[in-house]
């Protein structure tokens, strides 16, 4: 899953597909063709900062930012595309212009967000996210971080088929970095197989996140060597979809984990 962040904010490519304070659509169309072609099944389209300490957008300017991006990358390429919102409203225009899957850091708790992704029958991954962007890394605090993720996922698949989204529609996100500490992302990634075992494909997002900088000292531009550790630990533990903003690397990197696997099947 290759990230497209249409924002001027977001922690690490934040601004990269504006001129002149505006979202360059052909940049935004250059960078989704370049991740195709290094190997993206999904391209998730973002537009509003989800990065600690971010403040949010209006949903009117959130969907000038996104639904043009969708609308071209549906018309020209061949692609799965993610909308990673939280708005109610984006979901369901989102869907009407060729979105194939809602991506939401809230788990659909928004009001009205669980009937919107109901009505559009698309699929949905539901995240966790201990508090809201803005204040989430303060002070994280759980008494067992995987247990806590695995009871509140598991709250919230059943809140979608109540609403009649069937289980085979769901994936779940532990929530790399959304209000958890350094032990908390470290005891997540270790604890992958126990959310795995809940039997619904895990989307995984530790690409360029403040875990590497806090552990090895690395700026965001510095941190693809320790990303790519992570996506194959985390591939090893059972996601089954890496989140990333380096598409051939990371590529590349879960192909050599994945021929290591198939040798030990023949």
């Amino acid at each position: 899953m290759g990230v497209i962040n249409t924002t001027p904010d977001s922690f690490s490519d934040g601004g990269t597909l504006y001129r002149h304070s505006r979202l360059d659509l052909d940049s935004a169309m250059a960078r989704a063709r370049e991740m195709v072609l290094a190997g993206a099944a999904i391209l998730d389209v973002g537009g509003e900062s989800t990065r600690p300490g971010a403040e949010p957008v209006s949903v009117q300017e959130e969907m000038d930012r996104v639904l043009p991006v969708v609308e071209r990358i549906a018309a020209e390429l061949e692609v799965v595309i993610s909308v990673d919102t939280s708005s109610p409203a984006l979901m369901r225009a989102a869907a009407a212009s060729g979105a194939g899957l809602i991506n939401d850091v809230r788990a659909l708790t928004r009001s009205g967000a669980l009937q919107a992704a109901a009505a559009t029958g698309l699929p949905v991954c539901l995240m966790h996210m201990q508090g809201e962007p803005a204040g989430m890394q303060l002070a994280p605090q759980y008494v067992d971080v995987v247990t806590e993720v695995r009871d509140f996922l598991i709250n919230r698949v059943a809140a979608c088929e109540r609403l009649g989204i069937v289980r085979e529609r769901l994936l779940l996100d532990p929530g790399f970095g959304f209000g958890k500490s350094v032990a908390h992302n470290l005891q997540l990634l270790n604890g992958l197989p126990d959310l795995a075992s809940l039997g619904l494909p895990l989307v995984v997002g530790l690409s360029r996140k403040s875990i590497i900088g806090k552990l090895l000292g690395r700026d965001v531009e510095q941190r693809l060597p320790a990303s790519l550790a992570l996506a194959v630990m985390a591939v090893e533990r059972g996601a089954a979809i890496v989140r990333t903003h380096d598409v051939e690397a990371t590529a590349d990197a879960v192909a050599m984990w994945s021929a290591l696997q198939e040798l030990g099947t023949r």
